[in-house]
This record gives C-alpha cells, sequence and structure tokens, in this order.
C-alpha cells in the first residue's frame, strides 16, 4: 500500500520525523504537489507560495537533523484562514472593499502554531466579511466543496473546510461566529471543534467569536488545541490560561456509559430538518445508546424572536461599517451583502436595542435548556451541502441565517461544540453531527467525538481530485 505523506495526520508525521522515515520537505512537497491537483477545481487557497512553505520545511527539518524540534507541530503543514492575520501579508476579509494593508503581526492563533514550528502552507478562503455560510466572495475566486464541486464548502471558514476534506495536509485552522467552523465541517465530512468563548485567544475578539481547529480527526483537533490554547494578553476575552491534558482526548467507547445526552432535533425556529439528516442524526443516537449513553429528546430553545435579533443586530453592525465605505468601495461588495446590511438602514434606538438584546436572551435560554444533560447532540445544519453559487441556502437576505439555527446558541452561551461527520446522503453528501458540552468542558467534547468517532458507521473514502 502506497502511503501519501499528505494524507498522514499530524501524530504520523511527527513519528515518521522522529525515525527519519520521511522529512517535513518531502511531506511538505507532497502536500503541495496535492493541492496543485485539487486548487484550479476548489479556489481553497490564497497565499499559496510554494517556496515559502518549502523555506520554512528546510529550516523544521535541520531542527529535526539536531534533534531539536522546535514545537509539537515542528514540520506539520498547517492552513491558516485568512481572516486570521499572518504578519507581513494582507488581510481582504475576503471582499474587494478592503485595503490590502500587510498585517503588522501575526494573530494569536498563527503565532503559536509559527511558536510550535508548523509550516504554513497557505492561507485559505472566506467570503466578504465572513457574513456567509458559503464560498462566495467578492475577492476570491468560489471555493467548491470536494465532494462535489457543484455543492459549496460551507462558510465563512470555507477554504479551510474544502482543504482538510481534500488532504491538504492535516491541519487546518478557521473561525466561528454563528457556525461557521462546523458548517464547514458538517457539510466537508471533517471534524471541527468551536471551543469555549475565549479558550483559544483570537484578535480582534467580539461576542461569540472563536478560532478553532479543522480537521480529518479528533486526534489531530485534540493535538492543535494544545497549541492554540496557550495564552495571549492581546484577546481581552480569553479565559485565564489553563493546564488541560488534551493528549487524553481518548477515552474510548466507556466515556459514554452513563451519560446524559440531550437529542435536539427541532431548533425552534429556522429552516425544517431534512429527512436524511434527521435519519443520520437517529442513527448516531442509537449508536451512544448502544454504548450506554442515556438518550433523553430535547425541546426546541431559540425562538424566531432570538434568531431575528440576532440577524438585524448584524445587519446594522454591518450598515454602519459599509457606511463608513467610499461609494466605489461599498459597490465591489457582494450584492446579497449589501442588500443585507442596507436593510437595517433607519432602524430606530429602541429597535437596535431589543435587537442586540437578544444574544444575551439566546445564551441564557441555551444554557437553561442544555443544563440537565451531559452534552447534546443535534444536526450541524439542517440541510446538505447546497449549490456553490448561492450565498445561503434561501438565496434570501431577508431570511439570511435559516440554516444557522442548530449552531449559533453554542456561540452566544460561550459553550463548546463540534461536528462530525456521521453519515451520508443517498448522493454521497456528508452529514454533520454536533456534539455541544458545558461551559469550558472543551476537553470533555473531544473526548465524546472521538467515542463515536471509534464506533460510527464505516467512513466513504476521501474525496479525489479529478483528472
Amino acid at each position: 500500500m502506497v502511503v501519501r505523506l499528505n494524507e498522514l495526520g499530524a501524530h504520523a508525521l511527527i513519528a515518521g520525523y522522529r525515525s527519519r522515515a520521511f522529512s517535513p520537505v518531502e511531506v511538505a512537497q507532497a502536500v503541495l504537489d496535492h493541492i496543485a491537483r485539487w486548487e484550479p477545481h476548489l479556489h481553497a487557497s490564497y497565499l499559496l507560495r510554494p517556496e515559502l512553505a518549502l523555506a520554512q520545511a528546510r529550516a523544521s527539518e535541520a531542527r529535526w537533523r539536531s534533534d531539536e524540534p522546535c514545537g509539537v507541530l515542528d514540520g506539520v503543514p498547517v492552513t491558516i484562514k485568512e481572516n486570521i492575520a499572518t504578519q507581513g501579508d494582507p488581510v481582504p476579509l475576503g471582499t474587494l472593499a478592503t485595503d490590502l494593508t500587510p498585517a503588522s503581526a501575526d494573530a494569536p492563533p498563527a503565532a503559536r502554531l509559527r511558536e510550535a514550528g508548523a509550516v504554513m502552507v497557505c492561507k485559505t478562503t472566506m467570503p466578504d466579511y465572513g457574513m456567509l455560510s458559503s464560498g462566495l466572495s467578492s475577492f476570491h475566486a468560489l471555493a467548491r466543496n470536494p465532494w462535489d464541486l457543484s455543492k459549496t464548502p460551507g462558510g465563512s471558514s470555507a477554504g479551510g473546510g474544502a482543504a482538510a476534506a481534500a488532504g491538504y495536509g492535516p491541519l487546518h485552522i478557521g473561525t466561528d461566529i454563528g457556525g461557521s467552523l462546523r458548517l464547514p465541517a458538517g457539510w466537508c465530512g471533517i471534524f471541527s471543534l468551536k471551543p469555549s468563548l475565549g479558550r483559544i485567544p483570537i484578535d480582534p475578539p467580539y461576542t461569540g467569536r472563536a478560532a478553532g481547529p479543522m480537521t480529518r480527526t479528533v486526534a489531530d483537533a485534540a493535538l492543535m488545541m494544545q497549541v492554540l490554547s496557550l495564552p495571549d494578553a492581546r484577546d481581552s476575552m480569553s479565559l485565564p490560561y489553563q493546564t488541560i491534558a488534551w493528549d487524553q482526548f481518548d477515552q474510548g467507547e466507556d466515556i459514554l456509559r452513563g451519560l446524559r445526552i440531550g437529542m435536539l432535533l427541532d431548533a425552534g425556529c429556522g429552516l425544517a430538518v431534512e429527512p436524511e439528516v434527521r435519519d443520520a442524526i437517529e442513527r448516531a443516537a442509537r449508536i451512544f445508546e448502544r454504548a450506554g449513553a442515556n438518550i433523553e429528546p430535547m425541546a426546541p430553545f431559540l425562538t424566531p424572536t432570538m434568531l431575528d435579533g440576532m440577524d438585524h443586530a448584524w445587519r446594522l453592525r454591518s450598515q454602519i461599517d459599509l457606511a463608513t465605505l467610499p461609494p466605489e468601495k461599498k459597490a465591489s461588495v457582494l450584492p446579497y451583502i449589501q442588500h443585507w446590511a442596507d436593510s437595517a438602514t433607519g432602524m430606530s434606538g429602541p429597535q437596535a436595542f431589543a435587537a442586540f438584546s437578544q444574544f444575551h436572551n439566546t445564551r441564557v435560554a441555551s444554557v437553561r435548556a442544555c443544563q440537565p444533560f451531559d452534552f447534546v447532540i443535534s444536526p450541524t445544519s439542517p440541510m446538505p451541502a447546497f449549490a456553490a453559487e448561492l450565498p445561503s441556502p434561501t438565496n434570501d437576505p431577508l431570511r439570511p441565517l435559516e440554516h444557522i439555527a442548530f449552531t449559533v446558541p453554542y456561540n452566544m452561551s460561550e459553550q463548546p461544540a463540534a461536528s462530525i461527520n456521521c453519515g451520508y446522503t443517498e448522493a454521497g453528501l456528508p452529514i454533520g453531527l454536533q456534539i455541544a458540552g458545558r461551559r469550558f468542558n472543551d476537553l470533555g467534547v473531544l473526548q465524546v467525538a472521538r467515542a463515536f468517532e471509534l464506533l460510527r458507521e464505516p467512513q466513504h473514502p476521501w474525496p479525489q481530485a479529478p483528472n
């Protein structure tokens, strides 16, 4: 059996470097060659600079030859979402409206990865301002899903989801403010963890905003958490640093025995769950039950008022931001985003206050609903991946968030939540299972996800690049 170096997980790569079975340069070249085959079809990358990646790999190779790796990820390829600043590189935020000013410093997640010796292969693409759950962008080429090139990889961590599923190396990092890690993970069949707010320092911080790993396996995400969760004073919302035994993520299936797990199949608002998705989540629940967990149906807790309020608050914020742009810059933003933001023009003070209040109301409702349970499972999204060209499943800027009703509550409640593949549609598209835990129990979510990873139905082979 031929071992494809780009397919190996981070643990296997580190073991290979240590044993001299292969080098970081060989791995980086294999990943770059693989990207060259996929990228014309996926458009997942931004700032793909092979020589810079190979230079990092050569430096790592020298460290391994001296038996002096600089960190737990030394020589392991990684991609970074383009809104996570990397020193000297512009941060376009997915839109032509942004001035391409080089970043003065690495943002915290990029800094931690670089310090750990990871080889930054490229940045990954995102939609305008990260405000879409698709790969549609006025700056980047349209990102596509490797499982079906006619479908979206999701967003806003669009390129990261596509890159992980397509095998652009083992490690990828994105961001999430309403589902932007978990939705691409669900639609691309990969694993992602949106950690507790502040677990991974990020700059700039914002209510609900989190960075997190996007990987093919729980093991690789846990390894990334060792690095990404290290402290950084620039995040004024970060948690006090806590030593967590991330390497204890694999406790086997016995960890499920006796757990009280809530199963949420009705978000309370938004789009209805499609039958194939519901069936996959119910099959996953039976897997948990056979392992000894107690599955209890949950009543919906998110209301249309909460979802609409958060939507209107984000519209107002974007309307204010876009109003500061020169007319020619604003005109370059996707029309869908413009229409969505402009709809908040004239919102009154009381209306704005009522809208922003729904962030807190969502938090309170989410915590209350989840409190009786050790963990909560649900669909990551109510439907599989939709057409790549659409900005959202509804294609309606006045109904833009109907698909995030399962994911956005955990951004507001600051709870950790992961997405892991739990099945496929008849057409072969992945279906994501969301696993949410209590606030601060990020390791517990990883452990439950790992147990499910061990027990779930056989997975389809990863998609291969077209000839």
